[in-house]
């Protein structure tokens, strides 16, 4: 483990995540970029399938009432890798460069994924939090699902870490 601390939360005075530190336990993800980037990439859906290992691609995407992608609003279908499952998904909070916030469904089932975006020297510290309601396994699939989703927001940063 590095110095400073448990892996996964920041050195003291740092306020970010140093590097070579697990986030999933922080469950934070270090960005090398401004806030107000790394929030317009994460935020449009348009490039989820880039970055998220469970899609294929989104379909009938519709951007918010102020025409932008990123706005409140924003809704969008998941089309994922298993077969028929088509979430459908919504911008419920935009407040940018800050918190994005977005809630899917999908039958029964309900998902709720907030990004906070934190400005430190090496970048923007991504917090996540992930939440699934689901009749008795919403719980599981959380707690299965927050290492899949540290590793996609983990491919989004080296994404634009080589965009420049």
């Amino acid at each position: 483990m590095p110095p400073g601390g448990r892996a996964g939360r920041p050195a003291p005075g740092s306020g970010c995540l140093q590097p070579g530190r697990d986030p999933l336990t922080g469950s934070a993800v270090l960005f090398p970029v401004p806030p107000d980037r790394a929030f317009g990439y994460l935020a449009d859906p348009r490039n989820r399938p880039a970055w998220q290992s469970s899609l294929r691609a989104v379909a009938d995407v519709v951007p918010g009432s102020d025409g932008s992608f990123t706005a409140v609003g924003t809704s969008w279908t998941d089309v994922t890798v298993v077969p028929g499952v088509r979430p459908l998904l919504r911008t419920v909070q935009s407040d940018e460069p800050v918190r994005w916030v977005e809630e899917g469904r999908f039958g029964p089932t309900n998902a709720r994924l907030a990004l906070t975006f934190t400005p430190c020297p090496e970048g923007t510290q991504v917090g996540v939090e992930f939440t699934v309601t689901a009749l008795g396994a919403g719980r599981l699939v959380t707690l299965l699902s927050r290492r899949a989703i540290v590793a996609d927001l983990r491919r989004a940063a080296g994404t634009l870490a080589a965009s420049g």
